[in-house]
């Protein structure tokens, strides 16, 4: 599936990092290129504090502002509400308004609401917006489920009246038009899912999220809601497994029919020294190697811990399979010595190297898929 974007067009499956506040940490637009990541995601509810609203617009907008010309998709606060509210009270409140925050350390209040969320998307110039959705975790219980569900369909009814009002007041043609995806939120509970879904269906969006936090308590996939809450959802339609950036976790949900996927796990897992690696030849497409990754085994890829005092004196790249930057030109033993001396260098190649294995990952996914 390719879909079509007012910066370009998006093959999928496809890996979106994390670029949270503009910016996907230690490296730049033209890294992130080198490494054929497809587009970013960024977060509306960030940014309209740092570096704000009126200074992303000074700046020409979120393309022009970080250089990076290609699609960007916008999350919208729902997920901070569930992170910081839902953990603690005292960071804000939720009702059937919207949101209202109180960041720790600042006397301001920031209050979203569906209509302001759609405001700052667009007036950003993203090319995927997300409507106002509030998250919960499949244990919540199901009164709060109920309650997250039908706020989450009152608030997309407004997301996209707002939406459509903005579209025909800056008279935006199609060929310009972003798309507007829905999360569809439920818990655990597959009646409450269905219900969701359904009511976002008529609703009418251009794609659809799996909205909620997406593993257990003890950190495991939901495969099975993540399954049928896809099912849910016609297969002309892109569903974004929102928060799902594991490697592993990544191959199951794409099995399941899920075509976009963003995490900050890669990026952070390479800062901290964890690297990816293949243990075989990623782009032979072998059906040895893909019945391995069919099986939802790991052993298709392993950790690499370059903080590991093995590789003090090794001259072997991360992975021989790897063609970025960082496999290309330097040795384990001296992102070892980088890593030791806390250089920030260790830090862009590191991050170039993780990066380059998702795209390599989405590439694979969509042979098989072809």
């Amino acid at each position: 599936m390719t879909v079509k974007l007012p910066h370009g067009e998006l093959n999928l499956p496809a890996f979106l990092p994390d670029a949270t506040h503009g910016v996907v940490r230690s490296v730049d637009s033209c890294d992130l290129e080198q490494c054929g990541v497809p587009a970013l995601v960024m977060n509306a509810f960030h940014l309209m504090q740092r570096p704000g609203s009126s200074t992303i617009q000074a700046l020409g907008g979120l393309h022009q502002m970080s250089g990076w010309s290609h699609p960007i998709t916008t999350d919208s606060g729902g997920f901070q509400a569930y992170s910081l509210i839902r953990q603690n009270s005292r960071y804000g409140s939720l009702s059937d308004r919207g949101i209202l925050f109180r960041p720790e350390g600042s006397d301001r209040k920031l209050r979203l609401t569906p209509e302001k969320v759609i405001q700052l998307q667009l007036s950003y110039g993203a090319d995927i917006l997300f409507c106002l959705d509030d998250c919960t975790h499949a244990e919540d219980s199901l009164e709060t489920q109920r309650e997250s569900v039908q706020r989450t369909i009152n608030w997309a009814r407004r997301c996209k009246a707002e939406f459509q009002r903005l579209l025909e007041q800056k008279e935006i043609p199609d060929a310009e038009r972003p798309l507007l995806f829905a999360a569809i939120q439920g818990g655990g509970d597959r009646g409450l899912r269905r219900h969701c879904a359904s009511e976002l269906l008529a609703l009418g969006f251009d794609g659809y999220g799996y909205g909620g936090w997406p593993l257990d308590r003890q950190g495991n996939l939901l495969t099975d809601i993540l399954a049928y809450t896809r099912e849910l959802v016609p297969s002309q339609f892109p569903m974004h497994a929102l928060g799902v950036g594991h490697p592993a976790n990544v191959v199951a949900a794409a099995q399941m029919g899920y075509e976009l996927f963003d995490s900050a796990m890669p990026t952070r897992d390479a800062r901290h020294g964890r690297l990816y690696a293949f243990t075989e030849e990623s782009m032979s497409f072998s059906s040895a190697w893909m019945g391995k990754m069919g099986r939802l085994n790991r052993d298709w890829f392993s950790y690499v811990y370059v903080q590991d005092k093995k590789y003090i004196k090794s001259k072997v790249p991360i992975s021989p399979y790897c063609d970025a930057l960082c496999c290309s030109n330097y040795s384990l033993g001296y992102l070892n010595h980088l890593f030791s001396v806390n250089d920030t260098l260790f830090f862009r190649l590191a991050t170039i190297h993780n990066l380059r294995f998702m795209v390599q990952l989405m590439e694979c996914l969509r042979k098989i898929s072809d």
